[in-house]
């Protein structure tokens, strides 16, 4: 018995807290979804599987389950629980002193995050969405740790945060004007130039450093996408009707960037947008690697594959000239 939760191998007993109408979760799309309770349900997860949920009460409004296993330690959703299956809990994200030099820079008017590591960077890697994956991610503390233990290249890692993601993500030329004329000529006045330049991102940022990757390959040659945000058109704002418009680019064209990282999550709706995109990279031959959590869109999905989506692009085994 985990709370209000009983866990039967793959299996989960839910039991609402009194005064829940309604069930949210991974599984629901959260608010898009909701599924009514009145009683205890049963659900079916991947074996493995890390569940992040809650309840609405009689007015529409989240109510978090009192008797929680865990806290989701989810930014976007405070009031979010955890539960897993088959004793297997996520990652923690890493901490204590970095080895390597963090920097604040200025480019365009805003700021940068710079980790530049300790043996000097053999590749860099501009991370969409810089200031969660630096703070919340720790993804500096990965790079490093990988370095370390001789499993990747040292990555200088270029923390990049938007004014407006919703705008700039999807498939914005400013956007693009700001990074390739303002953010890449910055670092690399300030720091020196690197070889090779990597893009990553995570739901929208992920569709954004896959655009980035197909529209400038020689720029960015290596792109990792977490659960990204295919469907999306430019100025679109329904991430779940709209076209898989960059799909249909991919599929189309003869360019784009020679190494992809592609990873989402077994309980979010847009696993099958990243298997149909998945299909196109193997039918384009592009050098892929895609891989799938049992967990939903959120930060422990996304920590959990950093390490996978660094090695997959910058190994130490892989070519980085």
């Amino acid at each position: 018995m985990q709370g209000m939760v009983e866990v039967h191998g793959r299996r989960l007993r839910i039991v609402p807290p009194a005064g829940a109408r309604a069930f949210i979760a991974d599984v629901t799309d959260w608010m898009h979804d909701p599924w009514p309770v009145s009683g205890p349900f049963e659900l079916e997860l991947p074996r493995g599987a890390y569940l992040e949920y809650a309840f609405l009460d009689e007015r529409g409004e989240p109510m978090p389950d009192p008797e929680a296993p865990a806290p989701a330690r989810n930014p976007w959703r405070p009031y979010a629980a955890a539960v897993w299956t088959g004793g297997a809990r996520p990652p923690e994200a890493p901490s204590g002193p970095l080895l390597g030099r963090t920097h604040r820079l200025r480019a365009g008017g805003r700021r940068l995050i710079v980790y530049e590591p300790p043996a000097g960077p053999a590749a860099s890697l501009l991370v969409l969405d810089g200031v969660a994956y630096y703070r919340i991610a720790k993804l500096a503390h990965v790079a490093e740790a990988l370095w370390r233990e001789g499993r990747s290249v040292p990555l200088r890692l270029v923390f990049s945060e938007p004014e407006d993601r919703d705008r700039e993500y999807r498939f914005d030329p400013a956007l693009e004007r700001h990074l390739l004329d303002e953010v890449l000529p910055a670092t690399a006045r300030e720091l020196g130039a690197a070889p090779l330049w990597g893009v990553w991102g995570a739901s929208l940022g992920g569709l954004s450093a896959l655009w980035l990757g197909l529209e400038h390959p020689e720029v960015f040659p290596r792109v990792a996408a977490q659960s990204p945000a295919l469907r999306a058109v430019p100025g679109g704002r329904d991430a779940r009707r709209d076209p898989e418009l960059l799909s249909e680019r991919y599929a189309e064209s003869d360019r784009g960037p020679e190494r992809i990282a592609l990873q989402v999550g077994r309980l979010e709706w847009l696993l099958a947008p990243a298997r149909r995109f998945a299909a196109v990279l193997a039918e384009r031959g592009t050098k892929h690697e895609y891989r799938e959590y049992p967990s939903g869109h959120n930060w422990t999905t996304w920590r959990t594959g950093l390490a996978d989506g660094l090695v997959d692009l910058f190994g130490s085994d892989l070519d980085v000239r």
